[in-house]
């Protein structure tokens, strides 16, 4: 028998050390990297920023928060009179650094007062950085001179916007502009009332809710769970944009018009979904989003090279339902419009309604199931309501009695509303093709809604909404309907799409789509009269930081994803998840941390005119007026710009008590063993 060394009295004393360093380098590691910082337009930058003695300035904070910080902004009105830069990044997705709403409250940042340039472009919130979380913010009322100004304007990557408001600028409420980068969520956001009566290229002709362009190379960026409306020129707009984005479980209507829908401006084009324009032909995918009332064309293909991907879509009453307008470039960059597009390039149309069948530019589409190739001519019996829920009155701020604009639901999607979902016996139930789309019955139904699913416009995830003491999801799984695959299926008889750019940070692989995951939890109720209210923690489908610890009251999921199918969380046909690729591009609390106070779920309204009380919530999407029924209106307005302070990385609990634990777990090891000696 070989015999064997043990190891000496001696020997094992001088392990003790090793292990007690690395608890304590374990603990250094989980602590010294994180807090919790708090402005109130109370506060001033001088103050040390904690709950308690706040900073006074949005920049303040982005100036000094790092990876995996958090930074809570306590609710009422910031009035800059410059614009805010987010340069800081954080470093991965479970190290992100987070810009939240306060529990219960809403920060709105008013540029009302900003000065802009007359020479070139004065955006609100420039963001650069990577890697950052922002939620439960409403920005809005930026100016112009002869630029269009945007609320948000992005070029950083794997970012998530969520639960933000973003109204009344003159120019886009939130612009991607960035040639490599990408990744982005942008989830549950609204854009509406923005408008450019100035612009040098026209009245009204550069103010869109969303727009992702100019990226070439780089990771697919998403928006699911939007709102679009009044806005003067488009709804979303994809132009010159050359990597895939996805679009899905949006509502676009009324742009084209403004002020309420009363005004139309000159220049302003007026499409819900403008999905174009490529020159190389890469192809987005667009599913499960309703347009209506938009003075050009609900869905837009707008003079792409190629073709995008078009699944169970529903347009109701726009000037045209669906447009696919094609064209060509020369090396010149000269193009030729109305070709017809082939082969890999062809659109391809599933599943979609138009009511009334009213489309153009179809050749070069692959086009089946649709009403339209199934003679189905969609009547008002076909559907529980066609009457507009946008519209309960003229010229005037109508969010609290209009349901499209309403509250959102507990988890942050659309609202539950009857308009444009299929009735009993309706002709277009179970008329439509497997795409990959969750369905009920003996096939999938025509439209955005499947009759008899549960939830609405396909449930979108919060993204883990912030809870008291809970913990937060950073983006949250995918959606019901949650599908990616840049191209889809393949058409029976036609042709399969291009494959798509697979997202850094957790978007879908081309082709593919993904299921598990992405219902949050109900958590708080929403916000009377506004979209920002999410509250609450994340249930099935939400993700916890790996290790982190829970806040006071909150309940951790031993790390990692976990939850229940998304309403539609079957495989696509012929994809998969990315390798690797984790769904959404966010989903857990920054590296080890915990949330504490977060959330912003509450009854109320906002005046905005002032800030909001605690309990108060945005006022039915946020349009000026004055204050909703329930809200507190804040008293005080505390100017961005203050200097000073100290940017030391003290504020706030450190939450990081898993490795207090097994540091003082160690020890007790160490000290049992040298009693055993």
């Amino acid at each position: 028998m070989k015999s064997v060394e043990r190891v000496s009295k001696r020997g094992r004393q001088h392990f003790l050390p090793i292990w007690l360093l690395a608890g304590l380098g374990l603990f250094a590691a989980k602590n010294v990297f994180a807090a919790e910082y708090y402005v109130a337009p109370t506060g001033s930058d001088s103050n040390p920023g904690t709950q308690a003695s706040p900073w006074g300035t949005v920049q303040k904070a982005a100036s000094t928060a790092a990876a995996g910080d958090t930074v809570y902004f306590r609710g009422g009105t910031y009035s800059p009179s410059a614009g805010i830069t987010f340069s800081k990044s954080g470093t991965s997705d479970t190290n992100r650094i987070n810009y939240f709403a306060y529990q219960g409250e809403v920060p709105k940042i008013d540029f009302s007062n900003m000065n802009v340039s007359s020479s070139g472009y004065s955006m609100g919130i420039t963001v650069s950085g990577n890697w950052l979380h922002f939620k439960g913010i409403e920005e809005c009322c930026l100016k112009e001179t002869t630029y269009a100004n945007n609320g948000f304007d992005v070029s950083g990557s794997n970012d998530i916007f969520e639960l933000l408001n973003m109204h009344n600028n003159m120019g886009n409420g939130i612009f991607m502009g960035t040639k490599t980068g990408g990744g982005n969520l942008i989830l549950n956001c609204d854009g509406h009332d923005n408008y450019d009566p100035t612009t040098s290229q026209g009245d009204g002709q550069n103010a869109d809710g969303f727009g992702v362009h100019y990226q070439t190379s780089g990771a697919t960026t998403i928006i699911r769970g939007c709102r679009s409306w009044w806005n003067s020129d488009d709804g979303y707009d994809l132009i010159n944009q050359e990597v895939p984005v996805t679009v899905e479980n949006s509502w676009a209507f009324g742009c084209g018009y403004s002020n309420y829908g009363t005004g139309r401006p000159a220049d302003g084009n007026g499409n819900g979904f403008k999905m174009g324009s490529s020159k190389n032909g890469i192809r987005h995918l667009v599913q499960n989003n309703v347009a209506w009332g938009n003075k050009a064309s609900g869905f837009y293909a707008n003079h792409s090279a190629g073709g995008n991907t078009w699944y169970n879509n529903t347009s109701f009453q726009n000037g045209t339902q669906y447009n696919m307008l094609a064209s060509t470039w020369d090396s010149a960059g000269n193009r030729t419009d109305g070709v017809t597009l082939t082969g890999t390039k062809v659109h391809i149309m599933r599943n979609n309604i138009g009511f009334p069948n009213k489309n153009t530019s179809m050749n070069g589409v692959d086009t089946q199931f649709n009403a339209w190739d199934l003679n189905i001519t969609p009547a008002a019996k076909d559907f529980l309501s066609i009457t507009d829920p946008s519209v309960s009155g003229t010229g005037q701020t109508i969010e609290t009695t209009s349901p499209a604009l309403g509250p959102r639901q507990a988890d942050g999607s659309l609202p539950n509303v009857d308009f444009m979902k299929l009735a009993a016996g309706s002709a277009m139930i179970d008329k439509g093709t497997d795409v990959g789309l969750p369905f009920v019955g003996s096939a999938p139904d025509l439209g955005a809604y499947e009759y008899g699913a549960s939830g609405s416009a396909g449930a979108s995830g919060t993204g883990g909404a912030t809870a008291a003491g809970g913990a937060t999801g950073a983006g949250g799984a995918m959606a019901s309907g949650g599908r990616t695959g840049t191209g889809g299926a393949p058409a029976s008889g036609g042709a399969t799409a291009s494959g798509g750019a697979t997202a850094s940070g957790g978007a879908i692989a081309s082709g593919g789509r993904t299921g598990s995951g992405g219902v949050t939890g109900a958590g708080g109720a929403p916000a009377s009269g506004g979209a920002l209210a999410s509250g609450g923690a994340p249930g099935s489908g939400g993700a916890l930081a790996s290790g982190g610890a829970p806040g006071t009251g909150g309940a951790t999921a031993t790390g990692g994803r976990t939850g229940g199918s998304a309403t539609g969380g079957a495989a696509s046909t012929g994809g998969t998840v990315g390798t690797g690729g984790s769904v959404g591009t966010g989903g857990s609390v920054a590296s080890g941390g915990t949330i504490g106070t977060g959330g912003f779920a509450a009854s109320g309204g906002v005046a905005s005119t002032g800030g909001v009380g605690t309990g108060g919530s945005v006022a039915s999407g946020g349009i000026q007026g004055s204050g909703a029924t329930g809200g507190t209106t804040g008293t005080t307005v505390t100017p961005e710009g203050s200097a000073g302070g100290c940017s030391c990385r003290i504020a706030g609990a450190q939450t990081r008590s898993y490795s207090g634990l097994a540091l003082l777990g160690l020890v007790m090891v160490a000290l049992r063993l040298r009693r055993k000696r």
